[in-house]
């Protein structure tokens, strides 16, 4: 880390109508960097350019380049889950929902190659000191998953379906880009794992009566 990052955390105030709107520019030039010519294409003396902030000010808002690109990820997550929201999947059950909402996040992230590769190396090398961020990122694509399912309580079954949905998502993420695997195999691999839907619908229902 650069010797003029602060070694403190910013604080979790929540940001003025400036402060956000500061942010958002930060974001959307980080993306652009990102989507032109992925991870290392972002710098940060360039996002502050891009961005049109002092330098510090950046350090401020986002620690490091990894803090920044996870909050990318955070971003694209909101938009996507807006949209999902706008324009629900339409399977006739939860596993076929799920796996066609995971399948149209994928082909978002398919159009951004180099930006979607950017946020997942920096979900791959965040530390300790991103663990919220990145716990962030986790929840939101629980969330979208759990929108998909339809389930607005879900069980400690649903939870662990989930998790494992998420893990094998992001999994089947990185093997994409590192070309080790085809559209096709990703979809395959999803909608195998959001079979584990059905079992979990199946635990909760309880007992078959005699």
């Amino acid at each position: 880390m650069p010797a003029h990052a602060p070694t403190t955390r910013p604080a979790t105030s929540p940001l003025t109508e400036r402060q956000e709107e500061r942010r958002r520019r930060i974001l959307r030039a980080s993306t652009q960097l990102a989507g032109r010519g992925g991870f290392d294409a972002v710098q940060m003396r360039e996002v502050a350019e891009a961005s049109q902030v002092a330098l510090g000010t950046l350090y401020r808002y986002f620690p490091s380049k990894i803090h920044l690109l996870v909050a990318v990820m955070q971003d694209q997550l909101e938009h996507m889950h807006g949209t999902l929201r706008k324009r629900p999947p339409a399977g006739a059950s939860a596993a076929e929902r799920v796996a066609e909402t995971l399948m149209r996040a994928f082909r978002g992230l398919q159009r951004e190659p180099l930006l979607a590769d950017a946020m997942v190396r920096a979900l791959t090398f965040a530390d300790r000191s991103v663990s919220p961020e990145v716990d962030q990122v986790s929840r939101q694509t629980a969330a979208i998953i759990l929108d998909a399912m339809g389930l607005q309580d879900p069980g400690p079954a649903q939870l662990s379906a989930v998790r494992v949905i998420e893990h094998t998502w992001h999994s089947a993420l990185i093997t994409w880009l590192s070309g080790r695997a085809s559209i096709a195999q990703v979809k395959v691999d999803i909608e195998t794992v959001c079979r584990l839907i059905d079992l979990t619908e199946a635990d909760t229902a309880g007992p078959a009566a005699p």
